[in-house]
């Protein structure tokens, strides 16, 4: 029991399996903190604003896509990690076509690694500057709540679609001042500092799947050459043993 529990922990992958976990952590909480974000961005935009978001509905569904994308790609990884973990290996790919087909997959699933890296990459930047500006507004309803004035968001318009006049991105009335500030800013910030926490996740899971794909296509390409050497090992043996039966 002892030897087969110790054969078992020699054939996982700690660090995909580590990767993999991060992956969908990092994943899960950016997937639902953007989805509440968004939520709350519509209604504090039909509530103060009066303006309906409805193209926010498409890029909600795109959040439960990337979800089940980045999920299908950490078990894939997983697996090809298992397959290319302790004696798996040596059984696995024991064939040339099975070693070709296991490179192939890793140097896919590398380029898909990297491209995907970057992409994420792109989602950070622009998480950083959303943060930015939700602290922005955060921190001009703390100054209004001090001097009972209005919030001026003329200096956002850019921000705003090109129907709302600059008029109404002055906020006055204490119903829209709460509409914007407790329940829509002071909520939508929370979610979208932890949607950032959850990007650097899954970007160093993705550096960590890279790490693992390259060592898994290295143990690879190298079992082949250890397979040779096995049967220049049997071959030696063999003319070991025909020498001394023939001597005796």
């Amino acid at each position: 029991m002892g030897d087969f529990c110790r054969s078992c922990m020699a054939r996982i992958p700690y660090a995909t399996v580590i990767a993999t976990l991060m992956c969908l952590l990092g994943v899960g909480i950016f997937c639902g903190t953007m989805y509440r974000g968004a939520s709350l961005t519509v209604i504090m935009m039909d509530q103060v604003f009066h303006l309906r978001l409805i193209w926010i509905e498409a890029v909600q569904m795109i959040f439960v896509i990337i979800a089940a994308g980045m999920a299908a790609l950490g078990f894939m990884i997983l697996f090809i990690g298992f397959l290319a973990t302790g004696a798996t290996r040596y059984k696995v790919y024991r064939a040339w076509r099975s070693r070709v087909g296991g490179r192939i997959s890793c140097a896919v699933l590398m380029g898909l690694t990297y491209v995907l890296n970057f992409l994420w990459t792109c989602i950070l930047c622009f998480l950083v500057v959303c943060t930015f500006v939700y602290t922005m507004f955060w921190s001009m309803c703390s100054s209004v709540e001090r001097s009972l004035s209005c919030i001026d968001l003329t200096q956002f318009h850019f921000i705003f679609p090109a129907n709302i006049k600059q008029e109404d991105l002055k906020i006055c009335e204490k119903y829209e001042i709460k509409a914007f500030c407790k329940d829509g800013v002071e909520n939508a910030e929370v979610m979208f500092i932890l949607a950032t926490l959850a990007v650097l996740l899954v970007i160093l899971s993705l550096v960590h799947y890279l790490m693992c794909l390259s060592a898994n296509y290295a143990h690879i390409r190298d079992h082949e050459k250890f397979q040779e050497l096995q049967e220049i090992q049997n071959l030696n043996e063999l003319e070991f043993t025909a020498a001394s039966k023939d001597r005796f």
